[in-house]
């Protein structure tokens, strides 16, 4: 009689089993390792550098099944070019316009892995009120458990270019180019 219930309960056990779906890791972002910056044309005679210094968001995981989601929301109020007049013009109207738009994001569905590490990221970044399809190329990444934390850290660095005119932000086109390289140093922690 008992090995009959036994048989039964194992028998129910890897039933079940069979259904379980292994959820994605979730990851927040680190504000405090975490910066976003650019590089701008200024009027073809050098290049500015900026970054913001306020950053929030998560990222998903899912390493089985080689995909993952990224959400991040900038605060542009944040801008910082190391020159307090630059940053004082960047959040006018006519720039950034921090006022109407104090936030810019990179949402993506869908992660790109190349073997086991994640190479690229397909999404879409809203700037200046504006919607646009970007890719982001994942150009390192790496997870370790973090001795402090005793949870486990990722981080990358990732890249783009895009024409800043297609997100409405036109001052000083076509004197400046419109071309615009982010990259993005970014840590987050498993949750």
């Amino acid at each position: 009689m008992k090995i009959k219930h036994l048989i039964a309960a194992l028998a129910a056990s890897s039933t079940l089993g069979a259904g379980i779906a292994f959820a994605a890791d979730t990851y927040k972002i680190d504000p405090s390792h975490t910066y976003p910056s650019f590089e701008a044309d200024h009027m073809g005679i050098s290049v500015w550098r900026g970054k913001f210094n306020k950053t929030d968001g998560t990222v998903t995981l899912d390493r089985a099944k080689k995909t993952g989601t990224i959400d991040i929301v900038i605060d542009t109020t944040s801008i910082d070019f190391g020159h307090e007049g630059m940053n004082a013009h960047a959040k006018k109207a006519d720039i950034f316009d921090v006022e109407k738009f104090p936030t810019a994001t990179f949402k993506a569905k869908s992660i790109t892995f190349t073997g086991d590490v994640p190479t690229s990221a397909q999404g879409e970044l809203t700037l200046h009120g504006v919607t646009k399809p970007l890719t982001l190329t994942i150009n390192r990444f790496k997870c370790i458990e973090h001795p402090r934390l005793k949870r486990e850290v990722c981080g990358a660095d990732a890249s783009a270019t895009f024409n800043r005119g297609d997100y409405g932000i036109t001052f000083g086109l076509p004197a400046f180019s419109p071309e615009v390289k982010l990259a993005i140093q970014v840590e987050a922690v498993k949750q």
